[in-house]
């Protein structure tokens, strides 16, 4: 250290480390930045805590019962969340089953086969749909998608509001998240793998299909689960298209209250401050954290296993 501040004492003034106000500035900012947002997080997270605990302390509730039960009936004292949690997972499913076909094939398109122009005119067009209101979403799951399928499978099959249409349409909210991080993934591949593979006689899509997707697989897993926790946490479509009310049912055409729906509608009520139904809001809210916050961390577990490295 002596040694060091000696040569810098003995080096010539231009070369001499100065100090950088504004540098100083800009990074004391940024490390500001990033505190406030973390103790955010963390207010959050206490704020939701001590609501919850409100819910889960009381002696009106047992958390046997919440967790094994189907009836979610707070006003009776019947508090089984699986009936929002089993329609929270059917909505995503429904959501998975068509953004992640069809938004690694978009990938895979604009990675390997489209054209500057093509990809200029594409990519901007997809990430339009992800800037949509989600509740304009909601009203097309609700005037368009639910005739059609009940155009399809009879008016007596698929009710007015049910998990199908909110599910299929929050998929084509989450197509562009998907195809965008995919795509990214993909061309992020060494263009050298890509002509070692053609090289052995390869064509275009067995190229794509078996060397570039395995290549690029931790950065669409990762697309994939982010893209899952967004449809957990996606509130206004089906609020307005999925139903009102909890049901415990595995009929994609019957109606179902999901966890974020039930939020949104019981917030807008007459409820007393206090009040066992007002905290099991936050309980709900507690629950869609843990659920988000797990799959964040099977994302990264599953980035890290996976993750190649190219010179």
């Amino acid at each position: 250290m002596g040694t060091r501040s000696k040569k810098e004492e003995t080096a010539p003034r231009y070369l001499r480390k100065r100090r950088r106000v504004r540098e100083s500035l800009i990074q004391t900012f940024l490390y500001f930045c990033a505190g406030v947002s973390i103790l955010t997080t963390l207010a959050l997270v206490i704020v939701l805590g001590e609501e919850s605990w409100l819910f889960f302390g009381s002696h009106e509730v047992d958390l046997r019962e919440f967790f094994t039960t189907t009836v979610w009936q707070p006003a009776i004292g019947r508090f089984g969340v699986w009936p929002l949690v089993n329609a929270t997972m059917m909505t995503t499913t429904i959501a998975m089953l068509v953004a992640l076909p069809l938004g690694l094939a978009v990938a895979i398109y604009l990675s390997e086969y489209a054209s500057e122009r093509a990809r200029s005119v594409l990519k901007p067009t997809l990430e339009i749909l992800a800037g949509i209101p989600t509740v304009v979403y909601g009203y097309f799951a609700l005037t368009f998608m639910t005739p059609l399928l009940r155009a399809i499978f009879g008016d007596n099959v698929v009710e007015i509001y049910n998990t199908a249409s909110a599910g299929m349409v929050m998929g084509i909210l989450i197509l562009p998240l998907v195809s965008s991080m995919s795509e990214d993934a993909l061309s992020a591949v060494p263009r050298s793998l890509r002509e070692a593979s053609y090289a052995m006689g390869a064509t275009k899509l067995e190229t794509a299909v078996q060397v570039v997707v395995p290549a690029a697989l931790s950065g669409i897993a990762a697309a994939f689960i982010l893209a899952v926790s967004r449809a957990v946490g996606e509130t206004m479509i089906v609020a307005i298209a999925a139903g009102a009310g909890p049901a415990f049912t595995f009929n994609p055409f019957k109606a179902a209250e999901t966890m974020t729906g039930h939020i949104v509608r019981i917030s807008g009520g007459d409820l007393s401050y206090d009040s066992i139904d007002y905290n099991s809001l936050f309980a709900l809210g507690l629950l869609l954290f843990l659920i988000t916050l797990t799959l964040n961390f099977i994302s990264r577990l599953f980035v890290e296993r996976f993750r190649e490295v190219y010179e």
